[in-house]
């Protein structure tokens, strides 16, 4: 995220904390909750408000360029950037802002912006069977990872004082890694709060919002 909406660590409210504290090798997945913030073939860049729940329109894109998927951020999590950890979903159709969609990661795109790392964590939803033949970045094919590289590339031109630097591909090791370190950031920043966030968590129960599911290790 490149926008302060406000409180980072207000995830933790909707997220159980029996998060998983390493994987076992690659016959074992890490899965977790995406919540979508811009739906594929947006110029619109959309943000969650983590104080209210409610989607923010941050700005549109300068350039002529779409979200190539569905983008968002992973939930419990706190990126090298200070933010939750952003994920783009891979869904033939997109879906809206604020849907929850089960996930495992394929790989990451490491990245640097204006402000310093700005990770983006590539994921299949769990749920589709269609997709189940991507286990690493890999195996996804090489146009699709161009397009994806590209974007992020690019998607930040025109924009004055912004960019983007140090951009590489790791595989889904890699990716699961940075998860997990991601989830401990975000465990210490609340036990560092006190854990209530200065009261700033939202009542999800008028939203219809259920409670989120803890990322867990399952054999692929």
């Amino acid at each position: 995220m490149d926008a302060d909406t406000g409180n980072k660590y207000t995830t933790q409210g909707r997220f159980g904390r029996d998060a998983p504290t390493d994987t076992t090798g690659d016959g074992v997945d890490l899965e977790f909750d995406v919540t979508i913030e811009i739906p594929k073939g947006q110029r619109n860049k959309y943000e969650m408000d983590h104080r209210t729940g409610r989607i923010r329109l941050d700005r549109m894109l300068f350039t002529s360029t779409h979200y190539p998927s569905d983008y968002g951020f992973i939930e419990g999590t706190l990126g090298r950037d200070g933010d939750p950890l952003d994920a783009l979903v891979l869904l033939e159709e997109p879906t809206f802002p604020g849907c929850l969609v089960r996930c495992r990661t394929i790989g990451m795109f490491q990245m640097s912006d204006e402000k310093g790392p700005d990770d983006k964590v590539l994921c299949v939803p769990v749920a589709d069977v269609r997709q189940e033949h991507l286990r690493d970045i890999r195996h996804l094919p090489e146009f699709d990872r161009l397009e994806i590289q590209h974007f992020f590339e690019v998607y930040k031109d025109l924009e004055p004082g912004k960019s983007v630097e140090g951009a590489s591909w790791v595989g889904r090791a890699d990716a699961e890694r940075e998860i997990l370190a991601s989830i401990r950031r975000e465990e210490e920043a609340v036990a560092a709060a006190g854990g209530d966030h200065d009261g700033s968590v939202p009542d999800t129960s008028a939203l219809g919002v259920p409670g989120h599911s803890a990322p867990e290790v399952r054999s692929a």
